[in-house]
Order: structure tokens, then sequence, then C-alpha cells
């Protein structure tokens, strides 16, 4: 698998930043996300498969997304990746590195 696409979390917070809207996904518990979220829309990760057909709009375009560590994002990206998405970007270090900025 290409690993190229992964981004940092200093990279994200630039982006969060920006004020650009862009497609920022969450894949993390519903419970976890409730505790501390970074605003990205909640699709956790066991869900991802029933929910793909909510991301099939935004195939060709950029998708960022993070967990709590980068652990769960990484097998996220793998699967959309299988599914055919191709600019699909995991947060190294997840929301954990995030807060440490």
């Amino acid at each position: 698998m290409d690993d190229n696409n992964d981004i940092s979390v200093e990279e994200l917070k630039a982006l969060i930043e920006s004020g650009e809207s862009f497609n920022f996904y969450d894949v993390r518990n519903t419970d976890e996300y409730e505790e501390d979220n970074l605003g990205a829309k909640l699709i956790p990760l066991g869900e991802l498969p029933h929910r793909i057909d909510e991301l099939e709009s935004i195939k060709g375009e950029h998708i960022y997304i993070h967990c709590r560590s980068g652990a769960r994002s990484g097998r996220a990206k793998q699967y959309l990746e299988m599914e055919g998405f191709e600019n699909v970007h995991n947060v190294l270090g997840g929301i954990l590195a995030y807060r440490e900025l």
C-alpha cells in the first residue's frame, strides 16, 4: 500500500485553520467522539462497510480520516482504497497527537 497520502497533525491543523471546507471523517466510537472531537463527521470504523454509500458522491475528492492514534483510520483508509477511493489521507497519530500540538 502506498502511504505517502498520509498527513501529519500539523498539516491537519493548517487545513482546519484555513477555514476551507474539506471531507473530514472520524472513525472512532460514538462515546470517544462525544468526549472530544475535531469537528469531523463520525462514521465508526465498524459501521464503515454499511455506510460507504454516504461517501460515494465524494469518491474522487480528497478524504481525510482520523481516529485516536491513527490505527483505526489506517484500516479505514485501506478499506476505502480497496473500494476504489484513491485520495484517502490518514491523519498520523490521530487525535492524541493533535491535542499535543
